[in-house]
């Protein structure tokens, strides 16, 4: 398990053993740190070659991490800039995107009681996330 600071004291974590992808794993970690407000338009990101050498891993896996991201509309990228934070506008919801969320997260809520979490636990930290949801948070 691999972490880096990134601004405002956030920390970005991967594991480098997971079956996730590495890029995907960092483009993850950022995108929540964006939904939850931790950087707003105009806030620069870690250069592609600050954030690959704080998590031990090739720039290109970075790099794919933010033009993903960019495609998804959160970030701007230009040569000598960075990456730059841009105003996201919120698109309409696709009728098969709600599917695509709901079947993994119950999968995960599954394997996390088989796993032994108790359900108290879980129906916690469920509230908590809606709780943060609400607010406008994540």
């Amino acid at each position: 398990m691999y972490k880096c600071r990134v601004p405002r004291s956030h920390t970005l974590q991967i594991d480098l053993a997971a079956n996730v992808p590495v890029y995907e794993q960092i483009a993850n970690g950022l995108r929540a740190e964006l939904v939850a407000g931790h950087f707003g338009p105009g806030d620069r990101l870690p250069t592609v070659r600050a954030l690959a050498i704080d998590l031990g891993v090739h720039h290109n896996t970075v790099a794919q991490a933010y033009r993903q991201l960019a495609h998804e509309g959160w970030l701007e990228l230009k040569r000598h800039r960075g990456a730059v934070v841009q105003e996201r506008r919120h698109l309409p919801s696709r009728p098969d995107i709600p599917e695509k969320f709901t079947r993994p997260l119950r999968e995960l809520l599954a394997k996390a009681l088989a796993d032994g979490l108790s359900r108290k636990l879980l129906i916690g930290e469920l509230m908590d996330s809606v709780r943060r949801l609400q607010e406008g948070g994540l």
